[in-house]
């Protein structure tokens, strides 16, 4: 896999798609998922940044802050450029527990509240998620060369994960 100055940058609360080469990257993947949607028949990658699981009510919000929003608004993009539902898979990585908050309450558990949300979504919509690194207390940089289907996740102090 290549990483060079022209890789495609997928900022937080974003979605960008590519078609036969590319490699997209999406760096500070803490509590927040990145999500590599790949369609292997025609070559065609998405790769979205969510930060929460759900859209708050009322919310005008960016779709692709929320998992629930963010990965049925790719999919349907997919398809608009000639993704096929039944092809589509999945990668996942992100979820961390980044803070350790006392307490019972649900913010310092948006990792896992995330991975629950985006697992549930994907199988909501029939994606298989092929790969997955998620959860754990550490940040990942996560690389998805459309060419080849593949993900690299790189993590401060770790060895590089293949996705």
């Amino acid at each position: 896999m290549l990483f060079v100055s022209s890789n495609i940058v997928v900022g937080i609360a974003d979605m960008k798609m590519v078609r036969n080469e590319g490699v997209l990257v999406t760096y500070a993947l803490g509590s927040c998922i990145g999500i590599c949607l790949y369609d292997p028949g025609i070559k065609l990658a998405s790769m979205i940044h969510i930060m929460l699981p759900v859209k708050l009510e009322n919310s005008n919000d960016n779709v692709f802050k929320f998992a629930e929003t963010g990965i049925p608004e790719t999919l349907r993009k997919m398809e608009v450029f000639g993704a096929v539902r039944g092809r589509i898979v999945g990668k996942i990585a992100g979820g961390a527990k980044m803070f350790d908050i006392p307490g019972n309450g649900s913010l310092g558990n948006i990792g896992l509240r995330n991975i629950e949300c985006v697992k549930q979504t994907l199988r909501t919509h029939g994606i298989r998620i092929l790969k997955e690194d998620v959860g754990a207390n550490y940040a990942r940089t996560l690389y998805f060369d459309c060419k080849t289907g593949n993900g690299v996740i790189k993590s401060y102090g770790r060895p590089e994960i293949i996705l």
